[in-house]
């Protein structure tokens, strides 16, 4: 393995949308069985690695804040660690990650971070080829991050570690709407199991391929939802009213909350929309953070393994 020790690599780090999300079941050890539409949207964060002579994360951008006090356990950090380990060196790089996503806002940001550490890591040390090895690093560090590595729509189930490249979905666009409230995974799911009456809901595959972006909005709405948004709303109530701002924006073919909240998006059939709603929010509500930003289709990462193709 010959190592690039002159350069450095910088990765976009895709927002991770989930157009549906279904509960579907929940496992002995207390993690939840899910159905989902993961998306990718054309905002998100940057990592950029380099040759060093000993391992530093350098963090700056809007919400580098968010993630000082937690950097021994940062995610980027461990994706080097444990990236380094399985390949048998030492992670001598500086990592530099700018975050431009809220923090604890249901967009997958410390999943798509050590993604694209993984791909940067992966393209510097010269095994960017290697897919089955970084899918396994991947899972190693948490449900989500293969399906950032992939950076594609897929369908996801099992706690969120299986994944299924998605039909070719139309072009459209999204608006994501965060109230700057953040909102831990743990905490939504644990209000999920305190509604005893709910009926897990069953795994849906996608079969039909919506044409274009209204069809699209027309299966999502009478077929999907998003099982936690009423645990996550309970926890809090400002994302009921960014999901009543988002429907009745011009141009709102679907607002719907994305994964265990607190942003929410509205999904748009074209830029021209998007761009005129996410103009009129920025005016009426600056206290929010809101883009405007495609639906993304190319993937990062060849599928790995037999629950990919």
């Amino acid at each position: 393995m010959t190592r690039r020790t002159s350069v450095s690599r910088r990765e976009f780090a895709p927002a991770k949308i989930n157009l549906y999300l279904h509960v579907v079941g929940r496992r002995n050890d207390g993690y939840h069985l899910l159905d989902s539409l993961v998306v990718f949207a054309g905002v998100g964060d940057i990592v950029e690695v380099a040759p060093a002579e000993s391992l530093f994360l350098h963090l700056r951008g809007p919400f580098a804040y968010a993630l000082r006090d937690f950097l021994p356990d940062n995610l980027v950090l461990r994706a080097a660690h444990l990236l380094a380990q399985d390949l048998g060196h030492v992670p001598n790089v500086t990592i530099t990650l700018e975050k431009w996503l809220p923090v604890s806002a249901g967009l997958g940001g410390g999943s798509t971070d050590a993604a694209a550490t993984l791909r940067a890591l992966a393209w510097l040390w010269n095994v960017e080829r290697q897919a089955e090895r970084l899918f396994a690093v991947a899972l190693a560090l948490g449900a989500d991050v293969p399906a950032c590595l992939y950076s594609a729509p897929a369908q996801i189930s099992g706690i969120g570690e299986t994944l299924k490249p998605a039909p070719t979905l139309p072009s459209a666009w999204l608006l994501l709407v965060n109230p700057l409230r953040p909102l831990a995974t743990e905490s939504v799911f644990k209000a999920y199991d305190l509604n005893v009456s709910r009926v897990p809901s069953a795994a849906m595959p996608m079969h039909n391929v919506p044409s274009d972006a209204i069809s699209l909005a027309q299966m999502l709405i009478e077929s999907r939802r998003n099982d936690l948004c009423d645990s996550a709303i309970a926890l809090e109530p400002s994302i009921r009213t960014v999901l009543e701002v988002l429907t009745l924006l011009p141009g709102c073919l679907l607002a719907r909350m994305s994964g265990s909240g607190a942003t929410c998006f509205g999904l748009y059939a074209d830029q021209a929309a998007a761009m005129a709603a996410a103009k009129i929010l920025q005016t009426s509500r600056p206290n929010w953070w809101s883009t405007a930003a495609p639906l993304l289709t190319r993937r990062h990462m060849p599928p790995f393994n037999s629950s990919t193709d």
